[in-house]
């Protein structure tokens, strides 16, 4: 049996195979039985940017503020009183800018100017096929006919 059981319907989108499986639930088939397997995968990569030592060193300090901040309201709580508490969360987040920007421009350093660019990626599949369990795969497809039909 291949991965996932036998092929009862394939799509072009990954939307389009959820709403064919998500048919299936709404029909009250036993949809544990079925998987959705991309096929002909590619990374997608956007480039979103360029990266200066500047923008590495910003991106650290933002980063690391926030786990300051984070890490600042932690020990705020075992505070005595107000002002222990607002100075606590105040030094939690200097720390964290600046451990943060040194970080991030250790980082940068580290490329060597090889990535000098930000960006973000997504894996997609070419089809994206409905498979299910053989002993279901007729039930299943007789749903997805009628699915087919409906849209």
């Amino acid at each position: 049996m291949p991965l996932g059981g036998v092929q009862v319907g394939s799509y072009d989108s990954y939307e389009q195979a959820q709403a064919a499986v998500d048919y299936l639930s709404d029909q009250k088939f036993a949809v544990e039985n079925v998987t959705i397997i991309g096929t002909d995968l590619r990374m997608i990569e956007t480039v979103t940017g360029r990266l200066t030592r500047g923008r590495a060193v910003g991106a650290g300090a933002a980063g690391g503020a926030w786990w300051g901040l984070f890490v600042g309201l932690l020990l705020g709580i075992f505070a005595p009183d107000g002002s222990q508490w607002l100075s606590s969360v105040l030094v939690g987040l200097l720390i964290g800018v600046v451990f943060g920007a040194v970080f991030g421009a250790m980082g940068y350093a580290a490329t060597q100017g090889k990535r000098d660019f930000t960006s973000t990626s997504k894996i997609t599949a070419g089809r994206y096929d409905v498979m299910c369990n053989p002993a279901h795969a007729e039930e299943a497809r007789g749903h997805l006919a009628r699915f087919s039909l409906r849209g």
